[in-house]
């Protein structure tokens, strides 16, 4: 039986500064992760000393396209986003922005980032963010509504940002920033699922169709969690197989993914919001510290 839509409760409007409210319509913590990654495939990509103009342009376009992105799926999530606790305190949600207003400004920063980086740095790395900016905008937030599939495929628009990077600095798709996709696309499913099995009460609340209240029992949430976590383990070695990181990264990206899988593996065995809340941290820590033992230990 299809569940009935709860009724939108009002919104206690505190006072933001619009500094406060603009970061949380672009997503501020996210956008941050996404330049992160891109700035890595940049660096790991760039051969000999590097270039740092390019590098700005890269993340000036960059955070242009990805902070649009995130205001177009508040835009068409904004009557579900009022339903849950952790999002109906969000701009549109609140009040405190009007849909016209994010329909503007998510359409020129789209439109204004990615003809930047269709000049500045070069049409190959506009034509990816345009690929991220409609696979996130117009397939995966839909979705969300329709299969619990959309983790997915939220996977794609995710782990293409250092591949962005990759093509800044090469100017050419390769099995190396593809490699790169592929770390990032692995490492969101056990991130997302944590996510999803902590909030799934509030999730199913605002008809969202996540894996854990299709599989209410949670054996194919766990199931999930520790195989792409185990197939994340692999993927990291890339760098090293493909000599744009030397010995120290590769000791490090065992030992972490190890202690990931390890984390996911307990979560598969006792599925508890503490478990899954664990494995949403330790995925946490595992991404920056993985991508910085990248950084320093590059084979220049």
């Amino acid at each position: 039986m299809k569940a009935t839509a709860q009724p939108l409760t009002p919104v206690a409007v505190s006072e933001k500064s619009w500094l406060a409210v603009y970061a949380e319509l672009f997503k501020a913590r996210l956008t941050f992760l996404v330049l992160l990654t891109t700035l890595v495939g940049f660096y790991i990509g760039y051969r000999g000393p590097v270039n740092y103009w390019l590098m700005l342009h890269t993340v000036l376009g960059t955070a242009l396209v990805a902070s649009a992105a995130s205001a177009f799926n508040q835009l068409l999530e904004r009557d579900y986003d009022a339903r849950m606790l952790r999002t109906k305190d969000r701009p549109l949600p609140s009040g405190r922005l009007q849909p016209n207003t994010v329909l503007i400004v998510g359409s020129l920063g789209a439109l204004i980032g990615l003809v930047y980086l269709a000049l500045a740095v070069n049409l190959l790395t506009s034509l990816l963010g345009a690929l991220s900016f409609a696979s996130y905008v117009f397939i995966y937030t839909p979705l969300k509504r329709v299969t619990w599939l959309n983790t997915a495929v939220g996977a794609i628009p995710g782990g293409l940002p250092p591949l962005m990077g990759w093509t800044a600095a090469r100017g050419e798709l390769s099995r190396e920033g593809w490699a790169l996709l592929a770390i990032l696309a692995f490492w969101q499913l056990p991130h997302f699922l944590a996510i999803a099995w902590i909030y799934r009460d509030e999730y199913a609340r605002a008809e969202f169709k996540m894996l854990p209240l299709v599989d209410p029992t949670g054996q194919r949430t766990g199931r999930q969690a520790v195989t792409h976590t185990l197939g994340l383990l692999p993927l990291s070695l890339c760098p090293f197989l493909f000599k744009l990181a030397g010995p120290i990264y590769l000791v490090g990206a065992l030992v972490l993914g190890l202690i990931f899988l390890w984390v996911a593996i307990q979560f598969r065995r006792e599925l508890t919001v503490p478990r899954a809340r664990k494995l949403f941290y330790v995925s946490i820590l595992y991404l920056p510290l993985l991508l910085g033992l990248m950084v320093l230990d590059k084979i220049k």
